[in-house]
């Protein structure tokens, strides 16, 4: 279907929503617990969120296999939240703006953050819920609970799914099977091996050898021998699991949970919030009517969640009023497979798991590398006028492990992506996945986990300026910075080798030829709904049809990446900087560490740096004298100030930092 006959279908669905009745219903808010949490008059709330959904209206209708959940006697569907609130404890001297920040595998703490403390210092209010449904119940932990689909006779769904393992100690015999580092998010239909495959290989290049069916099962030999006691969510190997051996099961898995239910549950929990008077047993929404505006935020996994949250159109709710008004997806450039039978949602971006497969773009494209028409993230809310501001921040390592590349390329990498006019996107050069603890320490430690020293390279200054200014321009207009981030039709990508990037030659150091997450082209079987990353997969593991081009920024003589917001560490820098790390040991030494970055510390002195062949200026070289770093430190955070990349005490607190820094002393 062309985009604009696509457009005017949602639209058309739009109109039809809005004349329906509204169907969904917070039937209870369960306040379980308040605090007071100090001077600044806030108080938290926790408690559960108690809700059903119309598996009739046609804003559901994208949620796989609804219609096969059960359904109570007003024929809807049930599923219940936990959620945390942080709120005035006076809503009259509220601001107006909600901030629901969502959970990253149901771990979130709204009082240990600078943003969350600016945000009760404003008045704003915050709130986290459930949304995930794969998760155990735990003190501090977000989650959800969503029914089990199965046939209308009452028969079991059933499906082929995967599970991987590796990096397992000398010795082990049992191992949790883990989907998306949970376990027991598809149970087997039977524990018969003859009905399963386990194989084993050297690594993800190498030739896979089947284990015999009589030599494992589905159990738990940790008290008891080989073949244990009968456990659906244990694998045990009758001698041990090699460490230098990967191993990959595929079994057919029962009873299939309705996990896209967290869209509609968080949809209609902000929406009530925002809107409701008393939920459906009379009782007061604790916000009293105070919310004009609503901001979303979420970070990795969260953000992803956020990105399909929109993309699947739940930024409509079912009386046709936008939800969320403005969207921060932080370090976050695919979707999340979390609409899919068998959906393992705390994934990441692990070989074979869906997530870069369908639109991950904010502009209109033509996916022609894979075969597939024009669209964008944005198709429904377009449709319906309920498209939120967006700034979407994301950093070098989310170029070098989760694949962003076609978020700004598109699949060919060909050509550059246009931002609609509601998008903001900045990158922070040289950083790992969430930024690095900063500090001007000319020496850190070496981490045991990688090859190379970890990246303290910080990206939580400028995120915090960022998603004050998405505030201001959600409530005042005030319009953000210009967007900042690497850009093909200005030389600032190009492909991950040296010698396309110009990456120096360091004695010590890998080349980052190799140190990518590949971006794959995967057949997940017919039923497999592409474009909105949903449905069922079929084929596992799935075949590769080909691997598509990935570009990366490019880098100067000292390695560290030139576009985007640089934070002051950066601009200013004690060694070089990456998006990427190899792996200290294991099956993988040597290759990407998974969302690590790397720091490369300058020689001290020019007789240090010409002693050990280091063609990298040396910090003496660069900078003469302690004081005259400080200036330039000085300098640097004075910029991003004035380009409202950095607020004013933080700029204070860094130059502080610089001047009891030991660089140069």
């Amino acid at each position: 279907m062309s985009v604009p006959l696509l457009r005017a279908a949602l639209g058309a669905l739009a109109i039809l929503a809005s004349v329906l009745p509204g169907q969904a219903q917070i039937t209870r808010l369960v306040v379980e617990h308040t605090e007071s949490l100090g001077a600044d008059g806030a108080e938290r709330l926790t408690g559960h969120v108690y809700g059903e959904v119309d598996p009739e209206h046609p804003l559901n209708a994208i949620i796989t296999d609804l219609e096969f959940a059960p359904r109570n006697v007003r024929g809807m569907v049930e599923y219940a939240s936990t959620f945390t609130m942080v709120k005035p404890a006076d809503m009259a001297t509220a601001s107006g703006v909600l901030i629901w920040v969502a959970s990253n595998r149901g771990r979130i703490d709204l009082t240990d953050d600078a943003f969350f403390a600016d945000a009760r210092q404003h008045g704003h209010v915050l709130v986290t819920s459930g949304w995930q449904g794969d998760l155990e119940a735990a003190v501090g932990r977000e989650t959800m609970s969503v029914p089990v689909a199965s046939y209308p006779d009452g028969a079991s769904i059933t499906g082929r799914v995967l599970a991987r393992f590796d990096g397992m100690s000398p010795g082990t015999t049992t191992l949790p099977i883990l989907r998306g580092w949970v376990a027991g998010t598809a149970d087997p239909e039977s524990l018969d091996t003859s009905l399963a495959t386990l194989t084993r290989r050297t690594s993800e290049q190498s030739e896979t050898v089947p284990l015999r069916s009589t030599d494992w099962a589905f159990a738990d030999c940790a008290s008891q021998p080989f073949p244990g006691t009968p456990d659906p969510r244990q694998l045990c190997l009758k001698d041990g699991f090699g460490p230098a051996f990967l191993y990959e099961l595929i079994y057919t898995a029962k009873d299939p949970r309705v996990h896209g239910l967290g869209f509609a549950a968080t949809r209609d929990f902000v929406s009530f919030l925002r809107h409701g008077a008393t939920d459906g047993a009379g009782t007061l929404n604790p916000l009293q009517a105070r919310i004009s505006w609503v901001i979303s935020q979420g970070n990795s996994q969260a953000g992803t969640f956020l990105r399909s949250f929109i993309h699947l159109g739940f930024n409509q709710d079912e009386a046709g009023r936008i939800v969320f008004d403005g969207s921060n997806p932080e370090r976050a450039a695919r979707l999340l497979a979390m609409n899919v039978r068998f959906a393992a949602p705390s994934g990441g971006a692990a070989m074979y798991e869906a997530g870069s497969d369908g639109i991950v773009w904010w502009g209109d494209y033509v996916d022609e590398a894979r075969r597939r028409p024009t669209g964008s993230l944005l198709d429904r809310c377009r449709a319906t006028d309920t498209c939120p501001k967006i700034v979407e921040t994301l950093g070098s390592a989310e170029l070098y492990h989760l694949r962003a590349s076609p978020a700004l390329v598109g699949t060919s990498a060909d050509r550059d992506i246009p931002l609609p006019s509601n998008v903001r996107r900045y990158y922070s050069p040289g950083v790992r996945h969430g930024g690095g603890p900063g500090g001007f320490d000319p020496e850190p430690r070496q981490d045991t986990c990688c090859g190379l020293i970890q990246n303290p390279n910080p990206t939580s200054d400028t995120l915090r300026a960022l998603q004050t200014a998405l505030v201001d321009w959600v409530v005042t207009g005030t319009l953000p910075p210009p967007s900042q981030y690497p850009r093909l039709d200005r030389g600032e990508l190009a492909s991950p080798t040296q010698a396309a990037l110009g990456f120096p030659t360091i004695p010590g150091v890998p080349l980052p030829d190799g140190l990518l997450n590949p971006f794959y082209d995967y057949d997940f079987g017919p039923e497999f709904r592409y474009t909105d990353l949903s449905g069922v997969i079929t084929m596992q593991p799935p075949p590769i049809r080909r691997v598509l081009p990935t570009l990366v920024p490019t880098v100067n003589a000292d390695g560290n990446e030139t576009s985007g917001v640089a934070s002051v560490l950066h601009q200013v820098p004690l060694g070089t900087y990456t998006g990427w790390n190899t792996e200290a040991g294991g099956l993988n030494k040597g290759q990407l560490r998974n969302n690590a970055g790397a720091f490369i510390p300058f020689a001290r002195t020019k007789a240090e740096r010409v002693a050990s062949g280091d063609p990298r200026l040396s910090l003496e070289e660069r900078y003469g004298t302690h004081g005259a770093y400080v200036q330039k430190v000085r300098a640097a955070a004075e910029r991003l100030v004035r380009g409202r990349f950095l607020l004013q005490d933080d700029a204070d607190r860094l130059i502080a930092e610089a001047e009891a820094s030991t660089v140069l002393r």
